[in-house]
């Protein structure tokens, strides 16, 4: 009678089904990696031209690379690259002039 009760207790049993990523969780990181994206250090001199560097680029390119969700990871890498465009094309950013 045990062995019968246990197998079906252990029929019964579901499993549990693997971490998935919340909506709202997903929509955020996109909006960081926007922002990240469009972030731009420009090395400015007077005589010649400005020296741009994506740093946001980079620095979405390293918590890309360590996220627990990957599936998503190319959606990641093409709002970065649209967001560095448009960021590089805006009139905004970090300035210095050298």
């Amino acid at each position: 009678m045990a062995k019968t009760k246990s197998k079906l207790h252990s029929k019964t049993r579901t499993k549990q089904p693997a971490t998935q990523e919340l909506d709202g969780v997903f929509f955020l990181k996109l909006v960081l990696y926007m922002i990240l994206g469009s972030m731009w250090l420009k090395f400015t001199h007077d005589d010649a031209l400005s020296f741009p560097l994506p740093v946001g680029v980079i620095l979405g390119l390293f918590f890309t690379s360590h996220e627990h969700f990957q599936i998503d990871r190319k959606i990641e890498y093409a709002v970065m690259i649209v967001a560095m465009l448009v960021g590089y094309l805006a009139p905004y950013g970090l300035y210095i002039n050298i």
